[in-house]
């Protein structure tokens, strides 16, 4: 595992180039007309003493006399102060108090990488202090926001500080073991691109260290405590506090966000009790708003604009009158609106996944989810998803059933579901589903996938298994087929099959197996 490991880190190394690259361009730019826009770059020191750089952006007709909303914005993992300061800059023109700052333990604020934890939701709050205490910032109209990152500390910030009353959390987390942790499977792609960039640009605490080389061993008697640090850090986990305290929540992330698959969004959603809006799109993680952080057109930005401009300060926009469910398809170029998440999953229909198949683990069948970042974003911005030839996928390594031949196209809106049986040969398992768009020629272009990990199972033990597959948008053309792939071995996930594992899938005749899709006919 320790080779595994140092591999992964090489790869994700490799993409923090794009990362620091975006953050040096973000940087540049804004600053050099720093003498016309009203910035201030500020220090200010949190409850322990740490020092978080950041820098206000004020409207340009501040006289000292009237009061301005106040919007705080949280950096990204790994982005520097200056990361938002297009669009603070924007809201600034319109009558905002913008304050940005670098979250503790990156670029030159003090401290260490806390992982949103306790000191991160705290300083959130001495921010709101110092921005009351330091500019015209009005206390009765404080909103938060951010991207990746400082989606998840705006939402557990609002949790926890009943004085702000708007949140634009873009590209984040709800329940951060979910979604690194899903299915009881380590997506190490993912958690090794953090690790390698929070290494570059900040300094991990000890608690962070030990967290992520926990999550690296993959050992079970590891499992709990990570499971507690993970929850500590979820916003789902504080909801109660963040209904009562009624912030008006907008949630926006993409389809294919390797890091933070949309799922544990739309579950958070649908139990918020106050005004809310959720937002799907195609992309990788944080790829859809990329574009407005170089102050371009960008749909997300706009949306979180109105937003505040409804909340905080009360313009009649409209925005509380849309459909607060709002997504892209993957094939198409128009929004959905819907009254609610469970509308979009609304029409459901079964495969039936029939008959005994006996897979051999331990090898990737050439199924599989991509690599992160890149694949979703090919997917996004030329439509170009992993593929892979489903009559050649060896049966040896993976399980393969198919639907019939649809005359018209099909859509694909929601979360598809597995229920099944495995009867594993030993008593802890990986097994990795795939929902494939299967053309003419028997070319699969990858729909959505999921990974699922068990232990302590009765080697020739039936059980039952039931996953959710990521949500998705996607359109299946009429002529063409859906197929679902099951292996155990991804890129993405770290599989837990000893050597010579097989697992077998059946459908007794009082418990079918089946994956439920939610399709509708175009």
């Amino acid at each position: 595992m320790g080779h595994h490991r140092t591999a992964l880190r090489t790869t994700a190394v490799g993409a923090v180039s794009a990362t620091l690259v975006a953050g040096g361009v973000l940087g540049l730019a804004p600053t050099a007309q720093a003498a016309t826009s009203g910035i201030r770059f500020v220090d200010i020191r949190s409850a322990d003493g740490t020092v978080l750089k950041a820098n206000v952006v004020t409207p340009a007709d501040t006289d000292g006399t009237g009061r301005h909303p106040l919007i705080v914005f949280p950096t990204s993992w790994s982005f520097p102060q200056v990361e938002y300061l297009a669009q603070a800059r924007r809201l600034a023109d319109s009558g905002y108090i913008v304050l940005t700052y670098n979250v503790r333990g990156f670029w030159q604020s003090g401290g260490e990488i806390e992982v949103a934890g306790p000191p991160d939701v705290a300083d959130a709050s001495t921010v709101v202090d110092w921005a009351l205490a330091h500019t015209a910032a009005d206390p009765r109209s404080i909103g938060i926001g951010g991207v990746s990152y400082g989606a998840g500390i705006s939402l557990l910030a609002a949790a926890h500080d009943p004085r702000i009353k708007a949140v634009a959390a873009l590209s984040g987390w709800a329940d951060l073991t979910g979604s690194i942790y899903s299915g009881r499977t380590e997506h190490v792609q993912a958690a090794a691109l953090l690790d390698a960039t929070g290494t570059v640009t900040g300094r991990h605490s000890a608690e962070t260290r030990r967290a992520f080389d926990d999550f690296y061993s993959a050992d079970l008697s590891k499992e709990q405590d990570l499971i507690a640090w993970g929850k500590k850090r979820s916003p789902g986990t504080y909801l109660d506090q963040l209904n009562d305290n009624g912030a008006a929540v907008m949630l926006a992330n993409t389809w294919g966000d390797t890091i933070f698959p949309p799922n544990q969004y739309a579950d958070f959603y649908e139990k918020l009790t106050g005004p809310k809006r959720l937002a799907f799109r195609p992309g990788d993680h944080a790829t859809a708003e990329l574009t407005g952080l170089f102050g371009l057109p960008n749909d997300v930005w706009t949306d979180t604009v109105r937003w505040f401009d409804h909340y905080l300060r009360g313009v009649d926009n409209g925005i509380d009158r849309e459909q607060p469910v709002r997504i892209k398809s993957r094939s198409t170029s128009g929004y959905e609106g819907y009254p609610d998440w469970k509308s979009v999953t609304a029409t459901t229909r079964k495969v039936n996944l029939a008959g005994t198949t006996t897979i051999r683990a331990n090898v990737n069948s050439g199924a599989d989810g991509g690599i992160v970042f890149l694949s979703s974003i090919l997917d996004q911005i030329a439509r170009l998803p992993p593929v892979a030839s489903i009559p050649l996928l060896p049966r040896r390594w993976a399980a393969v059933w198919q639907s019939q031949t649809y005359a018209r196209t099909q859509q694909v809106r929601g979360t598809a579901r597995l229920h099944t049986t495995v009867t594993p040969t030993e008593e802890s398992g990986t097994l990795v589903a795939y929902l494939y768009d299967v053309g003419p020629l028997g070319l699969g272009k990858l729909v959505t996938n999921a990974p699922y990990t068990f232990h302590g199972r009765t080697p020739g033990e039936p059980f039952g298994v039931d996953l959710e597959l990521f949500s998705t948008a996607y359109a299946v053309p009429a002529g063409h087929r859906l197929a679902l792939v099951v292996d155990t071995v991804d890129p993405l996930y770290i599989e837990h099959n000893p050597t010579g594992a097989r697992l077998t899938f059946s459908s007794p005749p009082n418990d079918p197996s089946y994956v439920s899709i939610p399709l509708r006919e175009q």
